[in-house]
């Protein structure tokens, strides 16, 4: 049984970082594709950030590009998401996710971790 486990949200001021941790199980986790969504209050989930298995390819958003970082510890089966200079419009719940890299669709999620940032 996969399972995703996301932990590191909390309340931060703007400007202020949280690391995003999501502990992965179930699968082998070099094997996949990693990224971080997140789904503001009323708003459709968007794409944050993914690296890929081997870590040598990564995406972002362009609203977090410069201040947000994906990385993952394969030998942990973790992967991260660093954010820094937080803004109120990041606030949302962050899910983690997971695609084998053959494959179009994150077929894995995590149950989410609430990130919110105060003006």
């Amino acid at each position: 049984q996969v399972q995703l486990v996301e932990s590191g949200g909390g309340l931060v001021q703007a400007g202020g970082s949280l690391r995003l941790s999501c502990a992965a199980s179930g699968l082998t986790f070099s094997s996949y594709r990693m990224a971080w969504f997140r789904q503001a209050p009323g708003k459709d989930r968007e794409f944050v950030a993914a690296m890929s298995w081997s870590g040598g390819n990564t995406a972002y958003a362009d609203s977090v590009k410069g201040r947000f970082t994906i990385f993952r510890d394969n030998a942990k089966n973790t992967v991260y998401l660093q954010m820094h200079s937080l803004k109120p419009e990041d606030t949302a719940v962050y899910y983690c996710a997971a695609c084998q890299e053959s494959k179009a669709t994150y077929e894995y999620w995590g149950q989410g971790t609430q990130v919110t940032v105060s003006s």
